[in-house]
């Protein structure tokens, strides 16, 4: 994982053919401005990779009619021969090295005068060596790519290479990049078709020509009063933007009329087919027949007599996997989440464990953001049977109501249920305690991490994930009592570097309230759609976000649901065997995942009701009442929607 960013000066950046609101993308906007150093830059991207930083700069002169000249130096460095340069890329990488056997310092750049900042993982769709770095492969593979840029498909039909941005759809995993073509004298930049990594962008405005891509905020944009305020009081749109998932393009060429460097910014579709049909998230099966559902009923009865026996259908094979005479969709399911830990645990090399100095049995490399709810307790057993049993399995808690927070009690049950189904494991719950009224400069931060979203829902759940991810708190010594024969708790940090998030479970598997109300309203469809809409915009609302308040900690979130291979399965399940919202909470909805604990042996996580992190945590209740003095006066302001426009009350 990394911290990657690009400050881009003296192009005049064309961003007229983008297929955006134009009030999101057009050089005659205004925005707040934002006033940030160099050092504010680099600190906030040192955060998210500890473990080596770099920039380099990439020099453009304009040479007339003779078209354009480039030189790559070091941050320090100058144009040859005391050229004067016109335009200027500077590239900042900043990396938790989670793979490869050496180490790595980006910006990387290769002998063809390529740059590459890269942050994300390959799990599969390109083919690379288990010990081999993303970074360092991706490099080779785009500097071998085509460079006539137009290309629509994965090879150029003119040369016969391979394209950028076929070898980007190709990608199985998440990713945002920002890669330098020298020989084309192509900017390319952009993130997965989810948005499972966190890519900001200014793009140029009037009152500021600068063009920028970074991986995070520096600053919260609520610390700076703004210039631009109409007189409704309401401010103007965010310095920053969450970049549209896409893969971008800018060729940088000399104006035919002026004596400036211009490029066009273009979108590129993703040229994987099967990508784009998950994009468009349409599902085989919506609404059901009378005889589909007699079927299903049928199914459902059988299931209840037989939850809880032992089953001849299902046995266990070498693997593990569970091998039915019947491919139930649980069945199926269950499996696909099993290969989607396993890619994302299995390819993790001793790298961090040699340079940190912890003997390899003593480091614990995956921990996971855990409520004991049913989708963190399901990524538990997995994780469980795709780890080595000698590896203790971290489980982060965070509370603001101490040991009387839902999601803490949920913790406790859900750890005796897997020390139950996992006797032979060793789970460590650490239970992360806070106190809003503590937590001053931890809002002020957080408040930047969470930028352009900024609505107190937002902010509660950033604060979360960003104490959860840091994984500082207590565990509980089960060999030492206090007087009331309660185990005594000592302080621990997690120094697990891979958190496992529980995302996409609810967008996909109607976990949420409004799922309920849209099928109330429009059936089967109105689900299907309402759903659609949640996997369409959860690059905007959720990831992004909680990308960069879990990165801020040095650790890299993953998202086991948000697998390729999870997405098209869903996919290709009837709906009415995802969900059935005819049934109550805590049993039609995510009903396929319900289904997918039980044969984990969760039969009490089976049946736990949805509860979001900022209600579990009661940080949203502790919120209500310093910024709206209760909670019924929050909820008649409908506090979780709204703006901050002013210095929270945490503050």
């Amino acid at each position: 994982m990394c911290g990657i960013a690009l400050i881009v000066s003296g192009i005049r950046i064309d961003t007229s053919s983008l297929p955006f609101d134009s009030t999101t993308a057009t050089p005659t906007r205004k925005s707040e401005k934002l006033l940030f150093s160099l050092d504010d830059l680099k600190e906030a991207l040192r955060r998210r990779g500890p473990d080596s930083f770099g920039a380099k700069k990439v020099l453009l002169q304009l040479l007339g009619q003779n078209g354009v000249s480039s030189f790559t130096v070091e941050e320090d460095g100058d144009a040859a021969d005391g050229a004067i340069e016109t335009a200027k890329l500077h590239f900042f990488g900043a990396t938790l090295q989670l793979r490869g056997i050496n180490p790595l310092v980006q910006p990387l750049t290769d002998a063809s005068g390529n740059v590459l900042v890269y942050n994300g993982e390959i799990f599969g769709g390109l083919h690379l060596a288990s010990d081999c770095n993303d970074a360092e492969f991706l490099l080779q593979t785009v500097g071998e790519c085509c460079s006539c840029g137009s290309c629509a498909t994965d090879r150029c039909v003119e040369c016969g290479k391979s394209s950028i941005a076929g070898v980007l759809s190709a990608i199985k995993g998440p990713w945002a990049i920002i890669y330098w073509q020298d020989s084309s004298r192509t900017l390319w930049f952009g993130r997965d078709a989810f948005g499972r990594r966190s890519l900001l962008v200014h793009w140029p405005t009037v009152d500021d020509s600068t063009f920028l891509l970074s991986s995070v905020s520096p600053v919260s944009p609520v610390q700076q009063a703004s210039e631009y305020e109409d007189h409704n009081g309401i401010g103007c749109l965010s310095y920053w933007e969450e970049l549209p998932c896409g893969i971008y393009s800018v060729h940088v060429d000399a104006s035919k009329t002026s004596g400036y460097l211009v490029g066009e910014v273009k979108i590129h579709e993703y040229t994987n087919s099967m990508l784009n049909e998950l994009i468009k998230w349409e599902r085989i099966s919506v609404e059901p027949s009378s005889e589909d559902l007699h079927t299903f009923c049928h199914k459902l009865s059988l299931g209840q007599h037989a939850k809880h026996q032992p089953s001849s259908e299902a046995v266990p094979n070498k693997t593990g996997s569970i091998q039915p005479a019947i491919p139930m969709p649980a069945h199926i399911l269950l499996n696909a989440l099993k290969e989607s830990v396993l890619r994302r645990t299995s390819m993790y090399t001793v790298y961090q464990a040699v340079i940190s100095g912890i003997r390899q049995e003593k480091f614990f490399p995956v921990a996971i953001l855990f409520s004991g709810g049913l989708d963190s307790m399901i990524l538990a057993a997995l994780l469980d049977k795709c780890m080595d049993p000698s590896y203790e399995i971290d489980l982060l808690n965070v509370s603001f109501d101490g040991q009387l927070a839902p999601d803490r009690k949920s913790a406790k049950a859900g750890l005796n249920e897997l020390r139950r189904v996992a006797p032979s494991r060793k789970w460590r719950l650490v239970e992360i305690d806070a106190d809003l009224s503590d937590l001053v400069f931890e809002t002020s931060h957080v408040m930047s991490l969470i930028n352009p979203a900024n609505t107190y829902m937002d902010l509660n759940i950033g604060i979360a994930l960003w104490l959860a991810a840091g994984g500082d708190g207590w565990v509980s010594d089960a060999n030492t009592y206090d007087n009331d024969g309660n185990h005594v708790r000592i302080k621990y940090k997690s120094n697990a570097k891979i958190l496992l998030v529980g995302s996409g479970a609810d967008e996909q598997c109607a976990g949420y309230g409004r799922h309920r109300t849209s099928y109330r309203r429009g059936s089967w469809l109105g689900l299907h759609e309402e759903m659609r809409l949640d996997m369409q915009r959860i690059w905007r609302r959720n990831l992004g976000r909680d990308d960069r308040c879990i990165a801020d900690n040095g650790k890299e979130a993953r998202f086991p649901f948000l697998d390729e291979d999870v997405i098209r399965l869903l996919l290709n399940i009837p709906l009415w065997e995802v969900a059935n919202l005819d049934q109550p909470s805590g049993i039609g909805d995510k009903r396929i995942l319900r289904e997918v604990a039980e044969l984990l042996g969760l039969y009490e996580a089976a049946v736990l009701p949805k509860r979001a992190i900022q209600f579990g945590s009661r940080i949203a209740r502790e919120s209500n009442r310093k910024n709206f003095g209760s909670n019924r006066a929050a909820n008649q302001a409908s506090a979780g929607s709204v703006t901050i426009h002013r210095k929270s009350n945490f503050c």
